[in-house]
């Protein structure tokens, strides 16, 4: 299973090749969803992550789905069966969990959505191998081993390729991305909390713009 999520006009085949970032968003306003999106596709980051840690995460997921075309929006914290329902009627395009089980599995599948599955150990990484998934998250990034530990795993697993999230920022981001078996990297340091307070989204525009630079 790949993670095939390709923006409107882009040639990419895979969520993990769209852009070097996936904007990481923890919505609690939803009137706050729409200009945010704007702010982020016009700055380069069409890929957004909104997550299902706060009550107004599915009508975020669903506002912008509905009002922003140019954005490839999916629905981050998903943790049972029951949110990958609610984030497919949403309108997400596609999944992404912290950690996974054979039940979480299971909904993932049966979507029909690209997802990309969360682990932090090599036994979790051969699992999802041994199940044909070769795209996956690696969560918490920093905390799990960073990019020494990344870099440990191309050689026997080069199959294997990440989205570390967990901890990045605009200065670790460019160390991910040059590893291998890294496509891209997701982090929140383009939404900074009193930017968004504002509604400052030249701001997050611009911020997002210097992470889109990230890979060149």
């Amino acid at each position: 299973m790949t993670s095939t999520a390709p923006s409107p006009g882009s040639p990419a085949s895979s969520l993990l090749d769209l852009a070097p970032v996936i904007p990481v968003v923890i919505v609690q306003d939803v009137d706050q969803a729409v200009p945010l999106a704007r702010a982020l596709v016009a700055g380069g980051l069409p890929v957004i992550e909104v997550t299902f840690r706060t009550p107004a995460a599915a009508d975020a997921i669903r506002a912008i789905a509905e009002e922003v075309p140019d954005a490839v929006v999916g629905a981050g914290t998903v943790l049972s069966p029951e949110q990958v329902e609610t984030a497919v009627a949403a309108g997400s395009r596609f999944l992404v969990t912290p950690g996974w089980t054979d039940r979480l599995m299971g909904a993932l599948d049966a979507s029909g959505l690209p997802y990309l599955p969360g682990v932090s150990t090599t036994s979790e990484v051969v699992a999802l191998l041994e199940r044909g998934v070769e795209e996956m998250k690696f969560f918490p990034a920093e905390a799990a081993g960073g990019t020494p530990y990344l870099k440990a795993l191309a050689s026997p697993l080069p199959q294997a390729r990440f989205c570390p999230t967990g901890g990045v920022n605009a200065a670790t981001a460019p160390q991910y991305l040059a590893l291998p078996n890294v496509g891209c990297v997701g982090g929140t340091w383009m939404l900074p909390a009193d930017a968004l307070d504002a509604g400052d989204w030249g701001r997050v525009e611009s911020l997002a713009r210097e992470a889109a630079a990230l890979r060149g």
